[in-house]
């Protein structure tokens, strides 16, 4: 059937790992919108901040403590959102931890818990999704997996986080062409973030020397908030948050030695600060971390929004200039021979 999604102004949208970062910057951007709100995170006095302030400003919006971890947990969020507005047209399977070390350092309980998060979490959320939009009357829904660049290349140094990363896109995919193939209501779009202005890596596990921090060029949280809200009204496969994230996952596939040596070269300096790491007990992956800050603490270029977002939100003008420029530069080079 085809897949026909609501103005965000009438939707009830879910979004988990509400409570900072991506998450948070998703929910005021979506409450500006009209949205109604389903939010969900581990940090209960961050989630009631969050939903007064939504409502303050007229807005709608309630609140659910939940570890995403948990299958239960995922199903209350749900059940509170069926019972508070009758239901929701988009979720947003956002929440995630990540854990800086190398492979031979990391805790095998750490990486099982992180995989409860980042994997486990998102089938939870995708399975409640999808069972709601299918029994509800009418209507499509979109369901929305945050995942990322080191989903399509794994990286040194997080090499659990991209591990659940690839299992998220593996799982999200899946899910898409089954329902695609059944005909099934549902919309589902996986989200590629590059390096985001994010409190991801104060949240972070580290078992390196140094504080855990993006360095180079970074892209701020809303990037990744507008590419969630558009394909909560637009049916997207996929969408790229920065150049970075495309060209990573272009690069890879064409050159896998050569994204290894640089690779080799690169994670190491540029996942690191020069502070020294946090406590390692002193992060979220089993506990809240704390919450209400959309941004972390990197070093680096950070830029106002991703261009790259805008140009997929118009495939077909941002074809034409392409097409374009490419006309001209070829005629102007023609022309100087």
């Amino acid at each position: 059937m085809a897949i026909s999604l609501k103005p965000l102004r009438n939707q009830v949208v879910v979004i988990t790992g509400a409570s900072s970062g991506i998450g948070l910057v998703t929910a005021r951007m979506a409450a500006k919108q009209g949205a109604k709100l389903v939010l969900a995170a581990r940090n209960e006095d961050a989630l009631r901040q969050l939903v007064d302030e939504i409502r303050g400003l007229g807005g709608q919006a309630i609140y659910v403590v939940a570890d995403v971890g948990q299958e239960e947990d995922v199903n209350r969020i749900a059940q509170r959102a069926i019972a508070e507005f009758g239901g929701f047209d988009t979720w947003v399977n956002n929440a995630g931890v990540s854990i800086f070390g190398r492979c031979m350092d990391v805790s095998i309980p750490d990486m099982k818990r992180m995989f409860d998060t980042n994997f486990w979490g998102v089938v939870y959320g995708s399975r409640a999704a999808v069972n709601h939009f299918k029994q509800r009357q009418s209507g499509s829904g979109a369901l929305i997996n945050v995942g990322s660049f080191l989903g399509d290349r794994a990286v040194a140094v997080q090499s659990t986080y991209s591990a659940s990363k690839h299992a998220l896109h593996g799982w999200t995919d899946a899910l898409r062409t089954e329902l695609e193939a059944e005909g099934a209501p549902v919309s589902v779009t996986l989200i590629h973030p590059g390096r985001i202005d994010t409190p991801y890596n104060e949240h972070a596990r580290s078992y390196m020397p140094k504080q855990p921090a993006h360095r180079g060029m970074i892209y701020p949280p809303e990037a990744v908030a507008e590419a969630i809200l558009y394909s909560a009204e637009h049916p997207k496969r996929d969408m790229f948050v920065g150049f970075q994230a495309k060209a990573l996952a272009v690069l890879a596939g064409i050159s896998p030695r050569l994204t290894d040596k640089l690779i080799e070269l690169w994670a190491f300096p540029s996942q690191q600060s020069d502070r020294p790491s946090r406590d390692r007990e002193d992060n979220a992956l089993y506990h809240a971390g704390y919450g209400m800050h959309e941004r972390g603490t990197h070093q680096g270029w950070i830029r106002s929004g991703s261009l790259y977002v805008k140009a997929e939100k118009h495939p077909v003008t941002t074809t034409i200039i392409v097409a374009g420029l490419g006309t001209l530069i070829w005629w102007l080079t023609s022309s100087a021979v």
